[in-house]
């Protein structure tokens, strides 16, 4: 049993098509990224599989419960979380008032400060900023708050939705290394992205997103050859 499976998903923004009879599936423990030109469809999918907007039909299942009649918030508790695209943090809350409404479905108050001192170390400037409006962080900081926050709903599965989105070459690098020390610890990831250089890095497979429809799946070592890839990356 496969940890996702999107089964012929179609999604509409009022009467138009947005995505069209996606599906896509991913294991336990893996880093998969869903590639494709702007406008593509990719964030509409993201948004599908969280319950952030409904889906006209298909199925979506996660962990073998079907979750696509589910409400956003239990899904987020069922260990689905995503990073939005943007970030979307409380620009005027402090970065501690952001990292724990990470938490905001989780009861375990020792586990939360515990969650909290583990994003401190795993991000330091955090823990620097901790009483600082959340705006006042820089782009890279604040990427950094995002994936944190969203860590603090322990998930299962983490969604990143364009998180190299703005940021230098060097702040990607470092998200690179961030994704993949939130896989080794056992988180699966679900990757948005842009940045070829950054999914390069990080997953293992892919599928290719074309005006709301797969066209091509696969190991993403052989995906980064085709053309269909390069065009989309190239936009």
């Amino acid at each position: 049993m496969q940890q996702l499976e999107v089964k012929n998903i179609t999604v509409h923004y009022g009467t138009a098509q947005a995505v069209s009879d996606v599906t896509i599936g991913m294991d336990e423990g893996t880093v998969v990224s869903i590639i494709g030109a702007n406008g593509a469809g990719k964030s509409t999918l993201m948004k599908a599989i969280s319950g952030l907007i409904p889906i006209t039909k298909g199925e979506i299942w996660f962990q073998g419960t079907r979750i696509d009649k589910m409400q956003t918030h239990a899904i987020v508790k069922s260990g689905l979380v995503q990073v939005p695209e943007g970030r979307s943090l409380f620009p005027f809350m402090s970065v501690l008032s952001n990292l724990r409404l990470g938490a905001y479905l989780r009861k375990d108050k020792d586990g939360i400060n515990k969650d909290l001192d583990k994003m401190y170390e795993k991000f330091p400037i955090l823990l620097k900023r901790r009483n600082q409006p959340a705006g006042t962080l820089s782009g890279g900081e604040q990427q950094m708050l995002a994936i944190a926050r969203g860590l603090m709903a322990k998930p299962k599965l983490l969604l990143l939705d364009e998180p190299s989105l703005g940021l230098s070459p060097k702040l990607i690098a470092e998200i690179a290394e961030v994704i993949r020390d939130i896989n080794r610890s056992g988180i699966s990831v679900l990757l948005v992205e842009q940045n070829a250089g950054l999914v390069r890095k990080v997953a293992e497979k892919g599928y290719v997103l074309e005006v709301g429809k797969i066209v091509l799946e696969g190991k993403l070592e052989e995906l980064m050859t085709d053309k269909l890839v390069q065009r989309a990356f190239l936009g």
